[in-house]
């Protein structure tokens, strides 16, 4: 998969740009809905003899157009954006840069810089889907701006139980630890990917040594608790269950306000230290909880690890 990072203005000739079929949106998730586009343009680039394309937008416009907003916790960070589009066999990602200046930007000139101007022959976009300054452009007046020069086809709402699949819906989900729905509306589980990194060592002492995980702030986690978990290590799948939380057996919550992932992985005894994992949430157990002593907490552990393996069996 080609990827082109652009920024407003950009340089690119669109006759020198392959013909393409693109899908256009933000695509946090990559979800079910989502993919209703980008399977569209990849089916019609096919047919059109087109390259197939999906035109996105880093960071999210919140961050630019909210300045008090923190930084977004993303279901996908780009790279994993730019790795799913990979393996879905996408021709072309154009990764569009989100700041200031492109905010101000007419519907019509977004439509001829990067549309037009990128030599897109059909656009694919969400029945929502808005565009420049203040999100004034959408799918009626698109069909103006477009001036004849590209075709274009909208996807209608996509539903799942009677309900819209969005990445609002299922960052909702994450706050209920539901990571089995979520990973209903995406087509995939969920994943948090970090760096294995020193921790307090406590769980060999207990039989249930841990992975510490280093994960980048920007990816959105499911709420506080023990799950079910599969990670991915040195090309290797394992099973295994992970806390989210703050360890309330030893620690006091309130003098320790950092939130940390640690992993046990069954039937494995390797140092794993500064290496890289893949987590995929694939089920909830229970709440983190305070246990008044270290044996109640390892008979916890047991159970946990005993449903679990039952869940993947």
């Amino acid at each position: 998969m080609q990827v082109i990072t652009l920024s407003y203005p950009h340089h690119l000739e669109a006759i020198k740009q392959e013909e393409a079929v693109a899908a256009i949106g933000f695509f946090d998730g990559i979800h079910k809905g989502h993919q209703q586009l980008i399977l569209k343009a990849q089916k019609l680039a096919k047919q059109q003899n087109r390259k197939s394309a999906v035109i996105t937008f880093s960071p999210h416009p919140s961050v630019v157009l909210n300045k008090s907003k923190e930084d977004v916790q993303y279901l996908t960070p780009l790279y994993e954006k730019q790795a799913i589009l990979n393996e879905m066999n996408i021709d072309i990602m154009y990764i569009i840069t989100f700041n200031e200046t492109l905010s101000q930007l007419s519907p019509k000139a977004f439509v001829d810089h990067f549309i037009i101007g990128l030599n897109i022959k059909h656009l694919i976009t969400g029945f929502d889907f808005t565009y420049g300054h203040k999100g004034k452009g959408n799918i009626h007046t698109l069909q103006d701006d477009a001036d004849g020069c590209f075709h274009i086809s909208v996807v209608e709402k996509y539903q799942q139980n009677d309900e819209k699949v969005s990445s609002t819906r299922i960052r909702q989900l994450l706050t209920q630890g539901k990571v089995e729905e979520v990973h209903e509306l995406m087509g995939r589980p969920l994943i948090t990917s970090g760096k294995v990194i020193e921790g307090e060592k406590r769980g060999r002492t207990i039989g249930y040594p841990t992975a510490n995980i280093l994960s980048d702030l920007s990816y959105a986690i499911p709420k506080p608790g023990v799950y079910g978990v599969k990670v991915k290590l040195n090309n290797q799948t394992f099973y295994g269950m992970a806390n989210i939380g703050y360890k309330p057996t030893f620690h006091n919550i309130e003098n320790h306000s950092q939130q940390t992932i640690e992993v046990h992985l069954f039937d494995f005894d390797q140092s794993v230290y500064g290496q890289q994992i893949t987590i995929e949430w694939h089920t909830y157990i229970r709440e983190e909880q305070k246990f008044t002593g270290v044996e109640l907490l390892v008979e916890q552990l047991k159970q946990d690890e005993q449903q679990i393996r039952q869940f993947f069996s």
